[in-house]
Formats: structure tokens, sequence, C-alpha cells
């Protein structure tokens, strides 16, 4: 995402897109590294947390501001939504639930 922007609910058609066309078929999570400073609309949430073989959310930043948003951003999804120092972590924990998500 670029410096200073405000995602808002208009950007979730592209994550359905990419969910429809490479995931038809299975269960995938979402991991995204917040490098740039920008804003998200609580309002994205309700439309990502539609989004049916999405089974797990991960943020990756070290930054503390982040970290606060971050578990603000958590109570409107209603998905698993976990933040992470570390892209490694991100990706484990991401694995492990799209594991355990097939599973079932």
């Amino acid at each position: 995402m670029d410096e200073g922007i405000t995602v808002s609910p208009e950007y979730n058609d592209y994550l359905l897109t990419i969910s429809t066309k490479y995931y038809a078929q299975r269960n995938f999570g979402y991991i995204t590294k917040r490098v740039n400073s920008y804003s998200v609309d609580p309002r994205v949430y309700f439309e990502t947390s539609k989004i049916e073989n999405l089974v797990a959310f991960a943020v990756v930043s070290s930054e503390n501001l982040r970290i606060s948003v971050t578990k603000i951003e958590k109570l409107f999804l209603k998905k698993p939504f976990r933040h992470f120092n570390s892209m490694k972590k991100a990706i484990q924990w991401v694995n492990a639930i799209v594991e355990k998500s097939t599973v079932n």
C-alpha cells in the first residue's frame, strides 16, 4: 500500500478476485507486511470476513504504533487475526491455520 492512503472497502475487490481466481477450491491465509504508514477503514474487515475460504489474517510490522492499531483492527474481522514482528512467524502461523482448516 502506498504511503498515506486510506484502505477503503473497495480495496476488498482485489482480495476477492485473488481468492476466487487462485484459491477457489481451497482455504488460504493473508499476510500483510506493513512497511508504509497508511490507515485502514474498519469497514474493510466486514467485507473481508465474508470471504469464506480466507481462514487467517496476519499483519507483520515492528512499529509500536502499528501493533496498537492492529489490536483495534482485530475487533472488526471475524477470522483468526494476529500481529507478528517477523514474516517467518507469520508464515508459520498462517500455514498451521490453513492446514488445520483443511483437515476439518
